[in-house]
């Protein structure tokens, strides 16, 4: 298993981190069975960091993860988890949090605790708690050994973040096709110019980039016919410098051989790979349903459509024709009202567009696709 020494911190984590967010399930419960075969061939093979939170598998991930890992010596891996800071509205909720969550881990300290999912008013409000002093006290009791956060906003809020304390590490969501979105490359070399090592998440875009139409896929395999498509997306970010480790949250046993075999077996990318790279996200970038720069000049629409935001998600399905994250931006990133059927054909839209799109008829287009899409 690849390792990358972090000077900073004084340790060794293992490049390939196992994201316990998307463990298998069964009747909306983790399958245990399945998962335990996952972490343990994990373990087995070189993985040290495990990364959990709060929130997922609605709050069972902890206690299931904690559980597992009892079976492994408890200095033969590091142990991430979030703080929940929605749940923060006062210094004191730090502590009776983490001992919540060390009580469901059944651990006597974490590793690395991260303030989860900031962005800028979120942090606002952390600042005001002193969440940041708190962490440290916690941290002198021993409760917790490096602070972080993991982060969703744009770059100006990161880099408000990041400068605002003696930070250990963060986490951001990178990957070849998100370079431009929220921190981003910008926000990833900020941090290596700080010196503060990352963790990344979404490598493979939440599954997207695992999976990707022949014509995209055929760019890979004409260059390594028989490595995985996601193994090009692990790559492509692990490469990165300054990166501690790259988080996937593998879903079933023949993912996490595939992202094992990438790591036990690293290659860097090299200069004719990134262009291949490069060339796969241009080709992926072209196959959009329309133009729609999400610029909203067109709203507010006078019936209630959201037009950016239906044909973001139009233009998602198109590049990667992902079936599952269609079906899930399209039923919870989106309400009801918003969505292109309301369209009442009043051309209000179109006399304001820079793109001079057909925005009627393209309203009525995406919304019969994706009707037949997820039937």
């Amino acid at each position: 298993m690849e390792k990358r020494k972090i000077s900073k911190l004084n340790i060794e984590t293992s490049l390939l981190g196992f994201g316990c967010m998307r463990f298998p399930t069964k009747y909306g419960k983790i399958e245990e069975v399945e998962a335990t075969k996952m972490l343990q061939l994990a373990y087995d093979s070189g993985v040290n960091y495990f990364d959990t939170a709060y929130v997922y598998h609605d709050g069972l991930s902890e206690v299931f993860t904690g559980k597992v890992l009892d079976t492994f010596p408890r200095d033969s891996y590091y142990l991430a988890t979030k703080l929940p800071v929605w749940e923060v509205h006062k210094k004191e909720d730090v502590e009776r949090l983490l001992d919540e969550q060390l009580s469901k881990l059944h651990k006597d300290y974490i590793d690395f605790y991260l303030l989860h999912a900031l962005n800028g008013s979120r942090w606002d409000d952390m600042e005001k708690y002193e969440v940041y002093e708190a962490c440290e006290e916690m941290r002198r009791k021993g409760k917790i050994r490096y602070i972080g956060f993991s982060f969703h906003d744009d770059y100006e809020a990161f880099e408000k973040i990041i400068k605002a304390k003696e930070w250990d590490f963060c986490q951001i969501q990178l990957n070849y096709m998100d370079t431009d979105i929220q921190a981003g490359m910008k926000g990833y070399k900020l941090a290596e110019s700080m010196g503060i090592p990352m963790v990344i998440m979404e490598p493979i875009k939440g599954g997207n980039l695992a999976v990707l139409p022949e014509e995209i896929e055929n760019i890979f395999k004409s260059k390594r016919a028989n490595d995985s498509v996601a193994s090009w997306a692990l790559r492509w970010v692990a490469s990165l410098p300054n990166i501690m480790t790259v988080l996937s949250g593998m879903s079933n046993l023949e993912q996490t051989e595939d992202n094992l075999n990438t790591f036990s077996n690293f290659e860097p990318m090299t200069e004719e790979e990134n262009e291949v790279v490069k060339k796969a996200a241009e080709t992926i970038c072209s196959r959009v349903a329309n133009g729609c720069t999400g610029c909203r000049y067109c709203m507010p629409c006078p019936a209630g459509v959201d037009i950016p935001k239906n044909f973001h998600i139009w233009n998602q399905y198109h590049m990667y024709m992902n079936k599952g994250g269609l079906g899930w931006m399209w039923y919870n990133e989106i309400e009801e009202a918003q969505k292109a059927h309301n369209c009442i054909k009043c051309g209000a839209c179109e006399a304001v567009c820079p793109q001079k799109l057909s925005i009627r008829d393209d309203l009525e287009k995406m919304d019969k696709e994706i009707a037949e899409a997820l039937k």
